[in-house]
């Protein structure tokens, strides 16, 4: 079924109706690059400052937040200790 789908976007884009959406969406985004340009090239620091705190935001989730920063040691595993402690004695 996706596959239709797929299918029906491309004979879409290659039709009449297509070609004349795609030439006008690019005229409208070259007159919206040239009217703002000024506005969007100010935002792009902000940009990236506001990125990095989404991405901040998100990464930590994975780990649960900032409580369990720590050394080595403490990510270590059961086993790998074990391994460890095995390797060490005579």
């Amino acid at each position: 079924m996706a596959r239709v789908k797929n299918r029906s976007w491309r004979r879409f884009f290659v039709s009449r109706s297509g070609l004349v959406l795609m030439g006008f969406l690019a005229v409208a985004g070259y007159f919206l690059w040239i009217e703002h340009q000024a506005h969007v090239i100010a935002a792009l620091p902000w940009l990236l400052v506001g990125g990095c705190l989404v991405m901040h935001l998100f990464m930590h989730r994975g780990h649960s937040g900032h409580g369990h920063h720590g050394g080595e040691a403490e990510t270590e595993s059961a086993e790998d200790k074990a391994e460890d402690v095995g390797r060490r004695a005579p």
